[in-house]
Parts: C-alpha cells; structure tokens; sequence
C-alpha cells in the first residue's frame, strides 16, 4: 500500500515549456491527498524560490529541500538539516568570495549570489530562476551550494568531490552538498521520523538528482520528459509533463 508520494518540481511538477504545473497534478495530488496518501516536495530548490513559484499553492505535507539537506514538516518547521562543512566548506567559501565561478550558497533562510555572467542569466530564464541581488557570505551554515558549472568545468570543484555529493540540475548547473546526502537521504530520514517504509512509497523525477530517490521508492517514476539514466532506472515510464504525465502514472498504479 502507498502510503506517500514524493514529487521532484522542475521538469516534474512544473513545465519547463508552459512555466506552469499541468492542472491535472494538482487535481492528482488533491485526489491522493484525500485518500490519506502524504504528499511531498523533493527538490533542490530553496523554499525562497518555492514561494515564488506556481507549486507554492499547493498544499504540501511535507519538504524534502535542497537535495535532501534541509527537510522540513507541513509547517516548514525544520526537522532536520545537513550542512557542508570542515574543509570542504572552506574551499568552497574561498572559490565564492574569489569568484571563481558563479554560484549560490544556501543557508536555511538566506542565500548569497557571487557574481553574474550571461551563463547565469541563461540558466535562471530556462529554469524560471528569480536572480538574486548580489551579496557576500555572512558565515552561516551552508546547506547547498548551486555552482553555474558546464560539465567542462567541473574540474574547478575537484579537490572536494570526495566530502561532497555533486549532482546535476542542469547542463550549466551542479547542486554540490555534504557527503552521502541527496534525495534518497533525506527520505530515508524522514521516513523514519513519520513511520514509513520505503516500499510504500512512489516518487516522480525527471533529472540526475532523481534517481537515487527513484531507485529507492517502492515505485519509482520518470517523466516522459525526463533524462535517459532516469527513464533506465525507474520502474515505471509515464507520458510528458505536459501530457498529464503525473495523472496518467497515478491512474496506471490505480492510485487515483
């Protein structure tokens, strides 16, 4: 029996194409959400950002936040979080102040733009990214940091992929946490807390940082939209985003 659904945002819940979330999502979660089944969000995104969104009227029960570092109950009370730190911080906090690349570092409540180049304003338009104000780090914990990185400079965060986890959002960008963090770790914990199994759940996802998420619900589910490696792990394959690909997932798994 599914007990839970988790829900990735860009490229799942909400449209790369229209900028918005397919209504027939919102109907499926309100369906699910009536039979008792919890519904959560999944992202890398800050709650910053998920205010702004289309998705921010959606009644969540539930935040697994920035990949899994940050996750928080249906009142955006922290139930846990995992910050980056030790050297791994350090070397990190030193490329940000020198620049050496663009990046957001996120803290539980705030976050820190470098710098700005027309990489970073390509990748905020095609992601529905509100630009921040630039600003300098003022020594919080750090949760997340989203590094404007093309696959061709990802050498330049090289000396920490040992301590941290790096995974894509975007050909331009890479979200970079703590070790053994990501999506599957922050369900996995707050599983625990709730009294859930991860066999009762089902998850959907379309990017790089879904698939450890989809490979350890008990369904897992990729967008018709989504990446290749995704699509190969799931167990399950549904139409596009913008085909009522949510809907029709939910309706194969007779869940709605």
């Amino acid at each position: 029996m599914i007990k839970a659904a988790f829900f990735d945002v860009d490229g799942t819940l909400l449209s790369y194409k229209t900028k918005q979330v397919c209504p027939s999502a919102k109907a499926a979660i309100a369906k699910l959400q009536e039979q008792g089944i919890l519904c959560i969000v999944a992202t890398g995104r800050h709650m910053i950002q998920m205010s702004k969104l289309p998705v921010a009227d959606i009644p969540f029960d539930g935040f697994v936040m920035l990949n899994g570092q940050l996750v928080l109950d249906k009142e955006q009370n922290v139930l846990f979080g995992v910050p980056i730190e030790g050297k791994a911080k350090e070397f990190l906090v030193e490329k940000f102040n020198d620049h050496t690349y663009p990046a957001v570092l996120v803290e539980r409540d705030q976050m820190y733009l470098n710098c700005v180049t027309d990489h970073v304003l390509d990748v905020n338009k095609r992601m529905s990214i509100t630009l921040l104000p630039l600003s300098d780090y003022r020594g919080g914990d750090i949760y997340q940091i989203c590094a404007y990185l093309r696959p061709e400079d990802e050498y330049l965060v090289e000396p920490i992929k040992g301590d941290c986890v790096l995974t894509g959002w975007h050909y331009g960008g890479k979200d970079i946490i703590a070790g053994g963090g990501g999506k599957m770790a922050g369900i996995r914990r707050y599983l625990d807390i709730i009294g859930i199994k991860p066999e009762e759940i089902i998850a959907f996802g379309d990017a790089e940082n879904d698939l450890d998420m989809i490979r350890f619900a008990g369904i897992g589910i990729a967008m018709g939209n989504g990446e290749e490696a995704v699509k190969a792990a799931a167990d399950y394959v549904t139409a596009d985003i913008d085909d009522d690909g949510i809907e029709k997932a939910l309706k194969h798994f007779n869940l709605i």
